[in-house]
């Protein structure tokens, strides 16, 4: 499974949900008992499942990073319990809750399938998969360069990444290989935008792009489809497109919007 930091995971889903969480409406989540976030790690995705149950209901996530878990007991132990655990060696009993789910969990193992497995194992209810679609990202930028490079990078990435990060709406065939019955699928659009005033995320993510260090986090996943050579061109231009960045921000000129499609797949346990 693929490891991320604290600050990676609470970055790229900041923001997630906050526009709206109609996409979730198959999870009949006010009318959850016990809820189940697999690979929760900082709980973003937890919070979400708390406030979207009843009062009395009891949400628990799970992931088998115990720093990442420390963080998420800090932000929202009001909301849930934490515990670790394997995606793939659930430590709970058979039908154990109502609901299973999970988020961008599935892309990051090299067996999707097994985890799948498991949340049937341990629900007496409903599946829930909300997995992106990282081929279909999309970037607009006021700094000309921006968008063609993200998406050099990211044909690069998905070609050297060990796992499927495109899985997407392929979900729903492995809930149907589990057994799951009355499976079906929902878009929800993630919207990063920056424009000014400019949040502090936003500053630490130029400064980044300009350092390289943006791209460095996926040195590994880029060296496996680019040659040395052709991954130090790559950061150059990716080092001064960043400098383009950080130089419109301060004449607040700069705006970006990136779009991430994210398929929400629910399934019964027959």
């Amino acid at each position: 499974m693929r490891r991320f930091s604290a600050e990676y995971l609470e970055f790229t889903r900041e923001g997630m949900w906050a526009d709206g969480r109609e996409a979730l409406a198959d999870c009949s989540l006010p009318d959850r008992e016990r809820v189940l976030d697999v690979g929760c790690g900082t709980g973003e995705f937890t919070r979400v499942l708390a406030e979207e149950t009843g009062p009395d209901a009891t949400v628990i996530g799970i992931d088998a990073d115990t720093s990442l878990l420390d963080v998420a007991r800090e932000e929202t132990s009001a909301l849930a319990s934490y515990a670790a655990g394997d995606a793939t060696r659930l430590p709970l009993r058979e039908d154990a809750v109502d609901l299973a789910a999970c988020q961008a969990l599935l892309v990051n193992l090299p067996e999707p399938a097994r985890a799948v497995r498991e949340l049937a194992r341990v629900s007496a209810d409903l599946v829930a998969a909300v997995e992106p679609n990282n081929a279909d990202v999309t970037v607009s930028s006021t700094v000309d360069r921006e968008a063609d490079l993200e998406r050099e990078a990211r044909e690069a990435y998905l070609a050297g990444v060990e796992t499927d990060v495109a899985l997407g709406d392929r979900v729903e065939s492995l809930f149907v290989d589990a057994g799951l019955v009355d499976v079906r699928t929902r878009r929800y659009l993630h919207e990063k935008r920056t424009a000014p005033p400019y949040a502090e995320p936003a500053l630490e993510s130029a400064a980044r792009k300009a350092s390289g260090a943006g791209l460095d986090d996926h040195r590994e996943e880029l060296r496996n489809a680019l040659s040395a050579a052709a991954y130090d061109d790559l950061r150059r231009r990716w080092r001064e497109m960043g400098r383009d960045v950080v130089a419109a921000m301060r004449e607040r000129e700069y705006e970006r919007v990136e779009l991430v499609p994210f398929e929400v797949t629910v399934g019964r346990v027959p």
